[in-house]
This record gives C-alpha cells, structure tokens and sequence, in this order.
C-alpha cells in the first residue's frame, strides 16, 4: 500500500476558522494541507470573496468584506491548499493493545477526500475540522415545494452574484433574515415581508443574559443596526408570527400563509426562504465517535471540547462554528487558538502569553452567544412540525410516520433508519438528524439529549467504488493556490 503523504497539519474547512489555523501554523514553520470542499476559499460566510467586486461588496456590507484579510492564509509557502476536495473519512486508528485493552487513536491520523473523481489521503498527527455550521431545518407545510429555499442557500447564491428574479418574502426567526432581506433590498428585489416567529416569551428568557453580553457591546449595537437597517427599507416587519405554511400555486410555492397575532394572512411571493438559525456541522465528528452534548439553549448536538478546541480523541481539534456556534470573528480566533495548541502538542514552541491573548479575544467574541441562542430559539411548532410534513427529505419520512414508529416501540433516531430508513439518503441525516431527534423525544416525552442522535459511519458523503479501488494510485494533490 502506498503511504499517505505527511503533513504536520491537516485542517478541513477553509472558512474563517480553517484559514487561520491554517495561516497560524504556517506562519509557525509548520507543513500543512488545507482542503475545503469549496472552489474558492472563505466558507459559507466569506463565499467568493476575492471574486466580490465594489457593486457587491456594497451589496453584502462591511461584515462580508471583513474576511479579506484572512484569504491571505493560501498563500503562505506552508500552506497545501486544495479545494473542490470532498472529504469522506478521517480515520483514527487503534494503538498498540495495553494491558486495558486498545486505546484509540494516539498516532497518525488519515484523511480520505476526492477531488475530480479521484480518490486521496494524507496524514499527519494533528488535524483540525473546521467544517462549520448548517442550517437548522424549518420543516413547514409545503416545504419541500420548489420555489422555497433555505434563505442561507439564497445568501449563498447572492454572494455568487445571482439574485431572484421575482418577489420574495422571508420567514423564521434569527439575524440572518434581517441581514438577508437587507442585502436583497440593496441588490434590487422585491422583498414583500419578513415574518417573524421569534415567540415573544423568547425575550424574557433571554433578558438574564444582557449583562454576560456587555462584554461585547459591539455585537448589541450590530443587532439594533440590523433591525434600523431593515425599517430603513420600509420592507413590512410581522411579529408574532404562527402557523406557517406555504401556499401551492401551479405545482410551485405560490406564497407563504400564516396566523399574525391571530389573525390569518396570506402574501403572494414568487420565492419563499426559510431559516430559524444554523447549528454545529457534526458529521465529521460523529463519524469519529467523539463526544458530543445537547446543548438546549442552541437546540443542538455540539461536540465537547475544551476552550482551544481539543476533542476527546488527542490529535483531533475543532475550530469555529462545529464546536458551537459563535460566529465568523469568534471562528477565526478558535482556528488559531487550535492550531496553535496543536503545533504545541507536536513539539513546537508556542509562547503561552499569545495564546492566552488569543483566548481572551476569543472570549469576548463569544460572549453575546447566550443572549442569542436563548432570543431566537426557534418556536416550538417548527422543531416538531405537524404529522403530514415531510422530515426526511430523501427518504420522504413525515413527522406523522415518525410519531407512529415511536408508538411501535423505536426509541430514537438509529433505530428508525431501520423502520423507515429516515437519515440513510445521500445527506446521511444532515438536513433532518436534528428534527428527528427533536420529534422523537416529543413523541415519548422526554428531551433529545435522552434520545440521541444519528451514528454516523464512513464514508460520510458519497464516493464511488472506483475512487476507492484507485486510492493507492493517486498522489497527493498539488497545490491548486487559486483563490
């Protein structure tokens, strides 16, 4: 068998925390590869960054343009930087058995990814994931109609120079829809409302939050910007909004319908965009049997790690929004602060003083997260939606079926791959493990940390037979150093 090519340091992501820690240990003399499944770098939130020209940074706003600077980390001589690559394992192999039996993982670690339908590995002692965030799914009726999108996929496309071509309107809850509606404005579309399910007692139980927050008061005043900016553009603000569900027109979304403070209202759009948050991405670190935690302010599984981002397997780091979401500025403050403490256990000498300003920034960065996640924790009736709506996408599972498999005796999310095969699709459970959960526990009245999650097995995206059978012929890649 071939041997994997040697790195110091392989970080996965190549969003704000993957570019720091990769930029991080190069700058320390450190060999490292950085792949990312994206064409270009930046992650979801600096998406095509060094493509945005004046019009569309314009467009996006200050915050967009803020990740220039940390482009500059493909470059530097340490950086192995491969993008469109597809990683599908990260292996963690078993040591020499001790009188206790083996222990996992304290020496190398492998990483499989494919690029251009071909298949690669490398290795090295430390790897970061720095996969970053997903969008929480908001499975409403006619959810799954085309002409409804998550409104992170609209951003997305935004970023990419596209926009909509007819009216649009926004539902949910969370700072991404006033920041988007806003941006939408800018661009030229039509934005006919913004709906809001933030419940009410949401502010209440947030307000004991307030004063960790002060830590950072820019992050408040960015929150009050948002919601001037929004009134700014006269684009109709409902609070208080229940009920959701998206109007069928012609095969299509037509329009979202919904109760506004109890009353029914309808408005017509020719898009719909869905969000109530984004949630840690865990697939790499299921598919590694690391520990993880329900964290109940986020409604989410996050992985348990220490301050700099130490997993509970050694030589595993995770940096950025999969270790708990916190934002780009707070990511990239995580990424180095990973790197750094993985350069440190390989060897290198770190100075303690810079790690602990770095974790001090970090700290402030984080401190508004509280606040946040207890403000917009999503409704109630978009965490475990009403029998007829699809959770499952690809396997078109409904919450009503899920409801039935646990009266029948499932007793959590693996158990119902096996009634119904909810969460075996091409997503393995990305889109619906956290509905899943969440009806489950609903379902036999307790909370999602007793009911579990999804155990995610390798390869965690699909690849194909022939990748695998050609993986010993294939070199690590070159440097694409495009961006």
């Amino acid at each position: 068998m071939r041997t994997a090519a040697q790195f110091d340091l392989i970080v996965i992501g190549a969003g704000p925390a993957g570019l720091a820690a990769a930029g991080t240990a190069a700058a320390a003399g450190a060999n490292v590869l950085l792949v990312d499944e994206q064409a270009t770098p930046g992650g979801q939130i600096y998406r095509n960054m060094a493509q945005a020209d004046d019009a569309r940074l314009a467009i996006l706003g200050d915050d967009y343009a803020a990740g220039l600077r940390l482009l500059a980390a493909v470059e530097e001589p340490g950086v192995q930087y491969q993008p469109n690559a597809m990683v599908w394992q990260v292996t963690a192999p078993l040591d020499e058995p001790t009188s206790d039996g083996p222990t996992r993982g304290e020496s190398t670690r492998e990483v499989f990814y494919s690029v251009a339908g071909k298949a690669y590995r490398a290795a090295a002692a430390q790897v970061v994931l720095a996969t970053g965030a997903l969008e929480r799914p908001m499975p409403i009726p006619g959810w799954t109609l085309p002409g409804v999108m998550n409104a992170g996929a609209a951003q997305i496309l935004l970023k990419s120079g596209l926009q909509p071509d007819g009216d649009v309107v926004l539902a949910g809850s969370g700072p991404l829809l006033f920041l988007l509606a806003t941006q939408l404005h800018r661009a030229g579309t039509t934005v006919r409302a913004l709906l809001d399910t933030t419940p009410p007692s949401n502010w209440l139980q947030a307000a004991p939050h307030f004063l960790s927050a002060l830590a950072a008061p820019d992050y408040l005043w960015k929150g009050r910007e948002l919601y001037r900016d929004l009134a700014r553009t006269g684009i109709p603000h409902l609070r208080r909004v229940e009920a959701l569900s998206v109007v069928e027109r012609d095969g299509r979304a037509g329009g979202i319908e919904c109760l506004h403070n109890g009353k029914p209202v309808t408005i017509a759009a020719d898009l719909t965009l869905i969000h109530q948050g984004v949630v840690p991405n865990v697939q790499l670190s299921r598919s590694l049997r690391l520990q993880h935690v329900w964290d109940d302010a986020g409604r989410a599984w996050i992985p348990e790690t220490s301050a700099d981002g130490q997993s509970s397997l050694r030589g595993i780091a995770i940096a950025g929004d999969g270790a708990g979401i916190n934002g780009a500025q707070a990511a990239a403050f995580h990424g180095e602060l990973a790197a750094l403490k993985a350069l440190q256990a390989s060897g290198h000498d770190v100075a303690k003083s810079r790690i602990a300003d770095i974790a001090r920034a970090h700290r402030r960065h984080t401190a508004p997260r509280k606040l946040i996640d207890r403000l917009y924790e999503p409704a109630p009736e978009f965490r475990t939606p009403p029998d007829d709506v699809i959770v499952c996408r690809c396997e078109e599972v409904t919450a009503g079926t899920l409801r039935q498999f646990a009266r029948d005796g499932c007793q959590g999310p693996n158990q119902a791959k096996a009634f119904g095969r909810c969460g075996m699709g091409p997503c393995q459970g990305r889109y619906c493990g956290l509905t899943v959960s969440e009806v489950m526990a609903d379902a036999h009245g307790v909370q999602p940390s007793d009911i579990g999650y999804y155990r995610l097995r390798p390869p965690i995206k699909p690849v194909t037979l022939g990748e695998v059978a050609g993986l010993d012929d294939n070199e690590v890649t070159p440097s694409a150093r495009v961006v």
